[in-house]
């Protein structure tokens, strides 16, 4: 099948993704199924102390290391079920598997954001049947899915007038979006979007940024980053130094911006900084231990670049980033590093495990928290995690 270099001449003609990543057939399988297993278990990791003070943490759990039990209440944004054993997963797990079944309608690399609203808006639309449906007086028939039309009802807002070209609706709407915050809307599912363009960062970031409708200002920057580290990580031969050049990329022309250029290229430079200063007290090698004063010291660093709402992008963007470099992108080690810390700490895990998933492959993975996390979410979640894998990379080689 053509290559082809020219991202306008790509979204007319489909290209062979196998050829542009040098993965086989079962490569690609193995890091879509590493992208949404890696993000899961990130999840799952972060779950049973989301938002929490990493003194909280500490005091509660210890130092984590592994899963542990999910002993919560439920929330729309959060676990659906209560009392989940470890391997549960919440929002960061159903929006990559939302995003994956919206990524088998697209029939071209093109992705459609219209499609994207479109297919958010139905899966609420879905929710109200199911509660127009319920024929008892049962508080608990009206509580399970009143938790499903929260999680998406703000969305749904915004997908509205989206869809209707209703321009002063949907900036209205987006405006108001969770109260006006600029939140991690879009790095929730582009780690899914990055897997649909293996070996290709700049047309994964493209496409990102197409679909952040739902971001405002440079959070549309960082999802389509997100993506594309993503893409980068799907190369044949990818090095973490090629997952880091994939932020090089700015087709939107962020680092033009006028007297303020490309706020992401800070964050980077922040990251690096907190990393390779923290890691100079590191003289045994304990980084990742709780007592190491290297890991104190970035957390500390961390503390002084908060946000005033732990799921602002650039909070969850930051401590994301420097969690990969300072745990050198090892798998755990960035995971243990982000959900120590704490804050919104299961969507950070979630977005580095998705990316180091997808860059690992499946195999790669530590089997006690790949299995546990398979197992949980297709028996007690109705998440099947492989067959999404599964028809997802049928779908993208059958184009």
């Amino acid at each position: 099948m053509l290559i082809l270099s020219s991202c306008s001449k790509k979204e007319e003609l489909e290209y062979d993704k196998l050829e542009i990543s040098g993965l086989t057939e079962s490569e690609l399988y193995d890091k879509i199924l590493g992208m949404l297993v890696g993000s899961a278990i990130g999840d799952a990791m972060g779950a049973p102390t989301e938002m929490w003070t990493r003194y909280d943490i500490s005091a509660k759990f210890g130092f984590v290391d592994k899963l542990d039990t999910m002993v919560r209440e439920v929330s729309p944004e959060g676990v659906w079920v209560p009392d989940l054993p470890s391997g549960g997963t919440t929002d960061d797990t159903r929006w990559k598997i939302l995003t994956s079944r919206f990524l088998l309608t697209q029939s071209s690399s093109k992705l459609d954001a219209k499609d994207f609203a479109t297919h958010i808006l139905s899966q609420y639309e879905i929710y109200t049947e199911e509660f127009e449906a319920i024929k008892d007086t049962f508080p608990e028939s009206f509580e399970s899915v009143n938790l499903k039309l929260g999680w998406l009802q703000e969305w749904a807002k915004v997908s509205v007038p989206f869809m209707e070209n209703n321009l002063v609706g949907y900036a209205d709407s987006l405006g108001k979006f969770y109260g006006g915050e600029m939140v991690c809307a879009g790095l929730l599912y582009a780690p899914s979007l990055g897997s649909y363009f293996p070996g290709d960062p700049e047309y994964a970031y493209r496409q990102a940024y197409a679909l952040s409708i739902y971001d405002i200002g440079y959070a549309k920057d960082l999802t389509a980053q997100a993506a594309a580290m993503t893409a980068a990580g799907m190369k044949k031969g990818a090095t973490p130094d090629s997952l880091l050049a994939a932020l090089q990329k700015d087709p939107s022309n962020y680092s033009k911006s006028r007297l303020v250029g490309r706020t992401a290229n800070g964050i980077l430079e922040n990251a690096l900084l907190i990393s390779s200063e923290s890691k100079k007290l590191d003289s045994l090698s304990t980084g990742l231990i709780a007592e190491s004063p290297a890991l104190i010291a970035a957390f500390q660093s961390l503390d002084q670049r908060l946000q005033d709402m732990p799921f602002h992008a650039g909070e969850i963007w930051l401590q994301t980033l420097t969690a990969m470099i300072y745990a050198d992108f090892d798998f755990m080690g960035s995971l243990i590093f982000l959900v120590n810390y704490g804050r919104d700490n299961d969507t950070t895990a979630a977005v580095a495990g998705g990316i180091l998933g997808a860059y690992y492959g499946f195999e790669q993975l530590p089997d006690r928290e790949k299995y546990q996390v398979l197992k949980v979410n297709k028996s007690q979640l109705g998440i099947d995690l492989e067959h999404v894998a599964q028809e997802l990379t049928a779908h993208m080689l059958s184009k």
